[in-house]
């Protein structure tokens, strides 16, 4: 049975109800086992053991949050070469803007020669400032829905096999 694998890193909420939305709808499709990690306790061997990937993460100062960061940064080098051609797909939460916390992502998964299996998006909380961004964050359920549709979508695809 194919596996996929969400790791996500969440420091005020966001980001884990997308990926936690992603997860429920994903472990609904028959034929694929979904597996959700926090981005500090997921690693190598997670990433070597799934058949595809999501990724999830908030922007933090116009880049990937730390902890997603260091998970590619302990990740990268031990499975580089091992998982090339799997797919992958990202959800970003951003307060403004996301698209470099993105294009950071799909830059990790270049060097990993992942393919895109689904566009991946970006959910914009607009907390502009300190007390909005370091609040806890609530998503709409319309995002979250395009979430579990994400989430849907990768499961069905690796069950089926046209990743």
């Amino acid at each position: 049975m194919p596996t996929l694998l969400i790791v996500f890193f969440s420091r005020t909420g966001g980001a884990e109800q997308m990926a936690k939305a992603a997860a429920e709808a994903a472990r609904s499709e028959e034929g694929t086992e979904t597996i959700l990690k926090w981005a500090e306790e997921a690693g190598p061997d997670d990433l070597l053991a799934a058949d595809g990937y999501i990724f999830c993460a908030p922007e933090n100062l116009a880049a990937i949050a730390g902890g997603m960061k260091e998970f590619f940064d302990r990740s990268y080098y031990p499975v580089l070469g091992r998982i090339e051609g799997r797919p992958y797909a990202q959800m970003v939460c951003a307060g403004s803007d996301g698209e470099n916390a993105m294009r950071q992502t799909a830059r990790i998964a270049q060097g990993w020669r992942l393919k895109i299996a689904q566009e991946g998006f970006i959910v914009c909380t607009h907390a502009q400032g300190k007390d909005e961004i370091l609040a806890d964050k609530t998503i709409s359920e319309e995002d979250l829905q395009k979430c579990r549709e994400l989430g849907e979508a990768m499961a069905a695809g690796l069950a089926m096999g046209v990743f």
